[in-house]
């Protein structure tokens, strides 16, 4: 599945900072190609609302 992160970081909780920094994003329009896990779902999950999220598998 590919992500984006469309959405600053300026005034996201710390925790949710650090869950997108785990997903490999760091500056906003940054775009990677992540494995859907059950790990990596609960993480895109968590803050989804930053994120554009394409090739998502219904599972």
């Amino acid at each position: 599945m590919k992500i984006t992160l469309r959405r600053s970081l300026i005034g996201v909780p710390e925790r949710q900072r650090a869950t997108v920094r785990a997903l490999g994003l760091r500056k906003t329009g940054d775009t990677r190609e992540v494995r859907d896990t059950p790990d990596v779902r609960g993480m895109v999950n968590r803050v989804a609302y930053l994120l554009r999220i394409e090739g998502q598998s219904e599972a």
